[in-house]
Order: structure tokens, then sequence, then C-alpha cells
């Protein structure tokens, strides 16, 4: 299958995974969530990816949530999903990802260990195996590239894109241009994502050097002002990120920075502030306390003041 560049435009909503109290799978819920996603405008879901708690699904889980996500999406938009884990796990995840199915595969780095440029280059050939789903190498500890070793992806056919999830700007400025700079349409047709905790934080930056892609978690609460947003970093329209900005994305990231893992668990939790059935987290992420619970409503409230205000 060879991607369109057009196929990942707008935005990128990756959902929730639902589980009951007992921490085992919501699948009706799960189900609820990703139909809310799409009506809410999202370009393509990534289910079961990192704001989905890929780590600690089993194979089965994981099935069944691609499984559920292509049933509720019907189509209207692209369902990729997380594969990654050591070479043998990811390997399968891949694998299962295109007999599910998915529309394509974010490949998570290598757990625990790395290795040299070439070997990563290699785990994500080995993890890509006979498959031919399309598949975006995520750029992130321990599976962090070299611009030359990030080329070298261009040799591996399935690979259509890189997600930079380290935030080393100069790192990825490097990136883009040495892997644009090869000259060929596959160079030029190749995918950039910011996916950074929070993105649109760091999303004019990443736009400036030819990364406007990004995933937002927001989405999976706010949808409202993830688009208002999203349409702003489009449009070059300033005043509106800056106010966005500063009454809701930064507080909020300022949250979310108190606790490890709240990337996740603030997420979440926003969610079930706003009437989402997603449950609790798995271990060994945390839930916010209730101070913290109490200033992320007003951080919430305080984005829709924002966003009432420029309308």
């Amino acid at each position: 299958m060879v991607l369109s560049r057009t196929e990942l435009d707008g935005l990128l909503a990756f959902p929730l995974t639902a589980f009951a109290e007992d921490l085992s799978l919501n699948v009706d819920a799960f189900a609820e969530h990703v139909e809310a996603r799409v009506a809410a405008g999202a370009g393509a879901v990534f289910v079961a990816c990192g704001t989905g708690e890929f780590s600690s699904l089993s194979p089965d889980e994981h099935a069944v949530l691609l499984r559920t996500a292509r049933e509720v999406v019907a189509g209207r938009v692209p369902v990729w999903t997380g594969a990654g884990g050591g070479a043998a796990a990811a390997r399968l995840g891949v694998a299962a990802a295109e007999e599910g199915g998915a529309d394509g595969v974010l490949l998570l780095p290598p757990y625990l260990v790395s290795g040299p440029p070439g070997g990563l280059v290699d785990h994500v050939r080995y993890a890509i195996g006979g498959t031919s789903v399309p598949v975006i190498v995520y750029h992130r500890p321990p599976g962090v590239f070299t611009a030359a070793a990030a080329r070298a992806l261009l040799d591996i056919p399935s690979v259509v894109g890189l997600k930079d999830g380290f935030g080393d700007v100069d790192l990825m400025t490097r990136i883009v241009t040495t892997i644009r700079s090869a000259g060929t349409l596959r160079a030029e047709d190749f995918l950039f994502f910011n996916g950074l905790p929070t993105a649109e934080v760091s999303a004019q930056a990443y736009a400036a050097i030819g990364v406007a892609r990004y995933s937002s978690a927001v989405h999976c609460f706010a949808p409202e002002i993830a688009h208002r947003f999203h349409r702003a970093l489009a449009d070059g329209d300033t005043a509106v990120m800056r106010a966005l900005l500063e009454g809701f994305y930064l507080p909020f990231a300022a949250l979310r920075d108190e606790t490890p893992g709240f990337a996740v668990s603030l997420v979440k939790a926003a969610a079930r502030l706003r009437g989402d059935k997603v449950g609790p987290v798995r271990p060994p992420l945390g839930e916010p306390s209730p101070a913290q619970l109490d200033r992320l409503a007003e951080i919430v409230d305080a984005g829709f003041a924002v966003l009432r205000s420029m309308t």
C-alpha cells in the first residue's frame, strides 16, 4: 500500500483506552469514545498507542481495540494502531496490525535497550518483516535516530514517516533537511509529526521547520479547543494561538509536568470530568489527587472561556 500525504492531514486523534473500575477493558465505552473523536472531526485515529496505554495492553486486548475501532469508524477516517517493544514483540505487533486491517502502524521504540544508529534501523526493518502495512517510526528514547539513520529509513519501503517525541528541534531540523534533500519523490512525500506531550505548546516551533502535523491529546476531552488551535496554526493566527496557549495549554502543561505519567493520566481525568466513561489508568500510571482534579477542572473551564471569547 502506498500512502498519500493527504491521508493523514487534519487533526490526528489518539483515543484513550477505556477500562472498567477493575481495570478490565470496557469495550462499549471505548467504542463511544472513538465515535466521539470521529464525530468531532478527527482526520485519523491512532488506537492503542501512547495515549491509549499501549504498554499496559495484552496482544488479545490490542486486537479487540483495533477490531472495535475499525467497526466504529467504518472507513470514515484511517485507523492506525501501535506496535513496539522488543524486536520479537514489535514484529508480532506489526504483523497483527496488518492482519487486523489497520491502515497503518505507529512503531514505538525498542523496549529498555538501545543500540547504534544502524541497529535502530535494523530494528525497524526486523519489526516490519514481510508486511506491507504503512509504518510511522516513533523517534523517542531509547529509539533516537541520527539524521543519517533517519535517512536510511527511506530504504525501507513501508516506512512512510517519523514522529518526534524527543523534543530536540535542532536534531529534527537536521533530520527533516537530510531526508528532504535526498531529492526523490519518496523523500519529498515522507511524513513528519510532532509527537511531544501537549504538542500544541511546541506546534509553532515545529511548523517552522516543516513539521506541521501533530498528535493532539487534548482532542480526547476538548476537541473544540483542539480544532480551534489547529485552525489558527494553519492560518498563522498568532493572536488566537497566544490566547489559547496562555489561557489553557500552558497551565495544562504545567499541571501535567507535576507528576510522571500525567501526559496520559491527566488527559484521562479530563475526559472523565467531561462525562466520558473511559475509567481509570492502569499502573504504573497514577491518578491525580483531589486538589489536582480541582485545578484541572478550573483549567478546562478557563480554556472554554477563552474559546467563547473568540466567537
